[in-house]
């Protein structure tokens, strides 16, 4: 019996089309991963990466009004105090996200640049604590 050469066309370009797709963004979003002490674990890719970036958060920081309670020495004496702190704006700050992150911490990673380069984005801890 004869097959409907149409059909075997339609089918051979829908799996092709199919394995292209999944080959296009197989490199493409985001994966949990370990910063080790050499580079970053990735949990879907099993060889370590020592080469990696990090995002950088530059902005202005927002300080709403708080109270904080310290100890003032002078001259060798020592008095509790009570600071009253006013709302206060900061410009031109910066998170560096790279410099507060140590081996054995969770973080999440995006794929950019087809697959090629990974960026940290942030730390993740459990709900929990």
């Amino acid at each position: 019996m004869n097959k409907d050469p149409y059909g075997q066309l339609a089918s051979s370009l829908y799996a092709s089309l199919n394995k292209q797709t999944r080959q296009a963004v197989s490199g493409i979003g985001a994966v949990l991963g370990t910063i080790t002490s050499t580079g970053l674990k990735l949990d879907d890719f099993k060889h370590e990466m020592p080469d990696y970036m990090v995002a950088e958060l530059p902005g202005l920081l927002s300080i709403p009004r708080y109270t904080a309670k310290g100890i003032v020495t002078l001259g060798g004496q020592q008095q509790n105090m009570v600071f009253d702190m006013e709302e206060n704006e900061i410009e031109d700050t910066r998170l560096e996200l790279g410099k507060g992150l140590k081996p054995g911490d969770r973080v999440l990673a995006v794929r950019v640049n087809g697959g090629n380069d990974v960026v940290v984005v942030c730390k993740v801890v459990s709900s929990g604590g």
